[in-house]
């Protein structure tokens, strides 16, 4: 759901990333189950094949990036992206298809910034957005989506030592907050029109371009 891309905005440091991912993994299982019979199969393959690249990528240069520039970059993609959206003949609705090609890059853009920083969701969303999907068949692929970008980057994390026992504590002591927010997720999902969700969407996008930028900006200044 889109809660999930969406709580990147509060991770700023690789433990806080290692913490988070755990959680997250496991909100994956409870959204799966919700959204497990409406999801788009082919941009699932489009996406995790570009995905998996990107974690690939992630892992070889995790301890040569910088947290903030990651951010930073993320947050001008969101923006951008938004913006484009919205000048473009005041918002057009004209839908897109699916494309191997923007789907590989996007979705390896989105591995490798959700590996380093859990900030996958806007490019995620800058390619399906776009396409003016059923709001469920939308939610139910970035659900999938983003289980398998989270469940392929365990191992890694665990490579590069990010999962020693004091950060899986902490992560069970938050875990039963995790059903909680799937399930405030998918009760307001069911109560909101198709125009407002992707109004909502791309409130949200630019919403989370502008902290990526905050934040991206202050790491690099403080």
């Amino acid at each position: 759901m889109l809660g999930v891309p969406f709580m990147s905005l509060v991770i700023s440091a690789p433990r806080a990333a290692a913490i988070m991912l755990p959680i997250l993994c496991l909100m994956d299982l409870f959204s799966v189950w919700a959204y497990r019979k409406t999801w788009h199969a082919v941009n699932f393959k489009i996406m995790v094949k570009g995905a998996l690249i990107g974690i690939v990528f992630g892992t070889i240069t995790f301890h040569m990036l910088n947290d903030g520039v990651i951010k930073f970059m993320v947050g001008c993609v969101a923006v951008s992206f938004t913006l484009h959206h919205w000048l473009k003949r005041g918002g057009s609705t004209q839908s897109t298809d699916p494309s191997t090609l923007k789907g590989m890059f996007w979705g390896a853009l989105a591995g490798f910034t959700s590996f380093i920083a859990h900030a996958g969701g806007p490019p995620a969303n800058a390619y399906l957005l776009p396409q003016r999907m059923d709001k469920t068949l939308f939610v139910g692929t970035l659900v999938m989506v983003f289980t398998a970008i989270n469940y392929g980057k365990l191992i890694p994390y665990w490579w590069l030592g990010l999962l020693p026992v004091s950060n899986l504590t902490m992560s069970l002591i938050l875990a039963p907050l995790a059903p909680i927010g799937v399930i405030i997720g998918v009760w307001l999902h069911t109560r909101i029109s198709a125009l407002w969700f992707y109004r909502l969407c791309y409130l949200f996008l630019f919403a989370s371009g502008l902290k990526l930028l905050y934040d991206g900006t202050m790491h690099l200044i403080g």
